[in-house]
């Protein structure tokens, strides 16, 4: 049996300054969670490129799908962040909504944006119709956000509720450095969440792996929608409230679980709707 897991761990790889002659010292501090992040796109890039390679298409077609993924990314999480969870206060203060440095990011957000980058990609490849493409980036994607996840965890942010579980973790640096947050174990949901999407990602890239070309045409992104979106329901239960007015939210749910039970019905049709030899195909 474990015992209570104290977890002080700074956010920063290493802090160091480099000396600059008249502008002072630049002050260098990497992140664990921007490794991870980074990392995660790595190796999507390379496993999305065993899958160009399997399948035929352009290997230089990769560089420009990174930089809309990216883009998609960081740009949709943050309005994401903005219009779900803090919409006044960013509206009262514009100058602060490029200052991703602070924080910020929605994963639902960051997952339209995601969408919305692709289906733009999409839009001058006919080799790479739009859900032919959301099938083969459903692994890597759910790879990743795995790996964010685990950045979550170094970070000690989105953190569960109180537990006498012998797994619970007590942040005490967040406890040091925040508001409302108790010096007593907690779920470290972040950890549920990161395992959960990593075991997602082997089931769709084996599934990937088996089917390859014929795979059925929106059966991947299908099931990556139910199953993220669905785990991600059931784990908010263990998470803290990030954001005051969740608690007026109907039938107490949080906002994460809101904005996923929609994404939980479009994966379940998806997947039904690819699962029916007889059905006609899902529009590219």
């Amino acid at each position: 049996m474990l015992l209570q897991i104290h977890w002080d761990i700074d956010p920063a790889i290493f802090r160091t300054e480099i000396p600059f002659p008249f502008f002072g010292p630049l002050n260098l501090s990497p992140r664990w969670y921007g490794l991870l992040f980074a990392s995660g796109f790595l190796i999507g890039f390379y496993l999305m490129r065993h899958v160009f390679e399997r399948e035929g298409k352009p290997e230089q077609d990769l560089d420009f799908l990174l930089f809309y993924l990216l883009g998609g990314t960081i740009i949709g999480a943050r309005l994401g962040h903005i219009l779900f969870y803090a919409p006044s206060y960013y509206f009262s203060n514009p100058v602060e909504i490029p200052m991703i440095q602070r924080g910020g990011l929605a994963s639902h957000g960051g997952l339209i944006g995601v969408v919305l980058a692709i289906w733009i990609y999409c839009q001058r490849r006919d080799d790479q119709p739009f859900v032919w493409l959301l099938d083969r980036l459903a692994a890597p994607v759910t790879l990743t956000g795995s790996l964010i996840r685990l950045g979550n965890f170094f970070n000690s942010e989105i953190l569960g509720v109180p537990t006498d579980l012998p797994w619970g973790v007590v942040f005490e640096r967040a406890a040091r450095l925040r508001e409302g947050i108790p010096e007593a174990p907690l779920h470290p949901v972040q950890l549920y969440e990161s395992i959960c999407y990593f075991l997602i990602f082997v089931l769709l890239w084996r599934l990937y792996q088996r089917w390859g070309a014929d795979t059925p045409r929106g059966m991947l992104v299908g099931m990556f929608f139910t199953l993220i979106f669905g785990v991600r329901i059931v784990l908010e239960f263990f998470k803290m409230r990030q954001i005051h007015f969740e608690a007026t939210l109907p039938l107490g749910l949080s906002m994460g679980q809101l904005l996923s039970i929609p994404a939980v019905a479009l994966g379940i049709w998806l997947w039904a709707r690819a699962s029916k030899p007889s059905s006609s195909p899902v529009r590219q």
